[in-house]
């Protein structure tokens, strides 16, 4: 949303609010006086007669009102207004505050999000200049790694568009090729995974295209990457394959992890999750829940399909494009 869109929805929000306050203050108080006079009239007698209830006694004769008789009356009806007023100006405050309620929450999701998609493409960037360094020293060519090294930015310049537009709620469309999105996911995490001592292999790529963007296609593989690596221990293998079935095409990730514990299945997916076991890095965290979120706005799904002592296998699925 634009600073124009915000200021307008703060101002259909003043005017709801100011709307609200002003009917419920008029009920209130047209009910208060129509209570009152039922109450003073109620309690009217002819002066020096008996209780005569009705507008006025007849031939135009004076009446009056008990003080004792009304005034409880009275004291009890200014507490219940007092006491819907309140209620009314309670339910006001909470919907005024609503649209910011809504904006801090999406500025914090974005922050959060900002901070975890970030992490990987940057420690990337610092794994790729260390490499150039240490070719420069040893007067080693570096085309290679300089080449990376653009790749690289240009991966963390696609991400940003990709999320800004997101937290707009405008995210990107089109389509991509599977097999091209999931090399390029492989390619940015070649050296973590050399750090890690983990060997990041690719099976059969179907050859298809998505109905997904590109660079929403890498963000989802590249984190369901970052957590295989994660969570396999060194001289271990994360293998992907894609493989075309029906109307969807199914990305799978298999680690040689230690397995996902029966207690934390149910919440993997959510965001801050982690699991008991964490291997080297963070545990189950924002990464997973952004897949599920990013394959819930194309149409798809991400699910734990198996699980062992001797490794995890994640299935996204992906419609394709028609």
């Amino acid at each position: 949303m634009s600073a124009e869109d915000d200021r307008r929805v703060v101002r259909r929000a003043a005017l709801r609010v100011g709307a609200l306050v002003a009917g419920a203050s008029v009920v209130a108080i047209a009910g208060g006086v129509g209570i009152l006079v039922w109450v003073l009239v109620s309690g009217a007698r002819e002066e020096g007669g008996g209780h005569r209830p009705g507008f006025g006694p007849p031939g135009g004769d004076r009446f009056v009102v008990d003080l004792d008789d009304v005034l409880p009356r009275v004291i009890g009806l200014g507490l219940v207004g007092v006491v819907v007023l309140g209620l009314v100006g309670w339910a006001a405050a909470r919907w005024s505050v609503g649209p910011l309620d809504d904006a801090l929450r999406r500025q914090r999701a974005f922050v959060s999000d900002a901070s975890h998609e970030l992490r990987t493409p940057l420690t990337a960037l610092t794994s790729r200049i260390q490499i150039v360094q240490r070719r420069l020293q040893r007067a080693e060519p570096a085309d290679e790694p300089v080449a990376q090294l653009r790749r690289d930015a240009q991966v963390l310049d696609d991400v940003l568009t990709d999320m800004l537009l997101t937290a707009e709620g405008a995210a990107q469309t089109g389509t991509s090729s599977i097999a091209a999105s999931v090399r390029a996911a492989v390619a940015g995490l070649d050296a973590l995974a050399d750090d890690a001592g983990v060997n990041v292999r690719t099976g059969a790529l179907a050859d298809v295209v998505v109905a997904v963007p590109a660079v929403t296609v890498v963000r989802m593989c590249t984190a369901l990457l970052d957590n295989a690596v994660g969570h396999t221990p060194a001289a271990g293998t994360v293998t992907v394959t894609a493989r075309d079935e029906g109307d969807d095409v199914v990305i799978r990730v298999a680690d040689e992890g230690h397995g996902i514990a029966d207690a934390d299945l149910p919440r993997i997916f959510e965001r801050f999750a982690r699991g008991a076991e964490s291997g080297r890095r963070r545990g189950f965290g924002l990464g997973l829940s952004l897949v599920r979120e990013a394959a819930a706005r194309a149409g798809g799904r991400i699910e734990v399909e198996s699980t062992s002592p001797a490794g995890t296998v994640f299935a996204l699925r992906l419609p394709r494009a028609r």
